[in-house]
């Protein structure tokens, strides 16, 4: 199993964990709700999966224009 991490509004691969990473990354599941994990995850078909959080750089531009906040995709 492998976890990718990307960014859900620009696409940008932010990183890849291996199967013998795993088991320290996935200790922050327990702190985020479920309907979260289901935002987050998305399971691909060979076993692994890929969590879809945010890079610095899409960070920065929703703190600096708020209202992007109700766009699925403020990125074109």
């Amino acid at each position: 199993m492998v976890i990718y991490y990307g960014c859900r509004h620009c696409g940008k691969e932010l990183g890849v964990l291996n199967h013998t990473e795993i088991d320290l990354s996935l200790r922050f599941l327990d702190l985020i709700e479920e309907q979260d994990i289901s935002e987050m995850i998305v399971f691909e078909k060979d076993g692994d999966f890929r969590l879809e959080v945010i890079c610095e750089h899409c960070q920065q531009a929703l703190e600096t224009h708020p209202d992007y906040h109700e766009l699925d995709h403020f990125l074109q």
